[in-house]
């Protein structure tokens, strides 16, 4: 018998124990915040300092962002002008190709004027290899070919420049 009851008394000790213990750490944090509450005139000068501090970092990242965000925006609508210049140059290339593979008449109005507009394209490429052709006049023009690459090549660099430029790292 006396070996449950001073396993109750013990149960019952720690029992008081930890109500106790609960009542003096709630005394404890409650005098805590009280005295946080009350700062003193140097606390609150620190805290003061402290906010500016940090409202001068936020507005300093927003104006950061949102000169990254214009950065972007410009590179973005450089890079459609860029695209849709390309994508002109490709058309007209690819149109002379194929009047060029079907043998188009080249005393036709419309493919002296594709041969006209394309000429400051294509003159760079033109004698770099020859153009195999058949019978009938049909012509594979090699050298448009090699121009649509390089034209491809270069559009692909420009716009890699223009993404870099948009995407600009102005801080490590």
């Amino acid at each position: 018998m006396t070996d449950t009851t001073v396993a109750k008394d013990d149960a019952r000790q720690t029992t008081q124990h930890e109500v106790v213990k609960s009542q003096v750490e709630g005394h404890v944090n409650a005098e805590i915040a009280g005295e946080a509450a009350v700062a003193s005139p140097e606390g609150q000068a620190r805290v003061v300092e402290v906010a500016a501090e940090l409202r001068d970092k936020a507005v300093d990242e927003t104006v950061k962002g949102e000169r990254a965000v214009d950065r972007g925006r410009v590179a973005a609508r450089g890079s459609q002008f860029v695209d849709y210049a390309f994508y002109v140059v490709y058309s007209l290339l690819g149109i002379r190709l194929v009047l060029a593979l079907i043998a188009a008449n080249s005393s036709n109005g419309f493919v002296k004027l594709v041969r006209a507009v394309t000429d400051p394209f294509y003159a760079p490429f033109r004698g770099i290899v020859p153009s195999p052709s058949a019978e009938g006049g049909y012509t594979l023009v090699v050298p448009i070919l090699t121009a649509l690459v390089v034209y491809v090549l270069l559009h692909a660099a420009i716009n890699g420049i223009l993404r870099m430029v948009a995407q600009r790292k102005t801080t490590i």
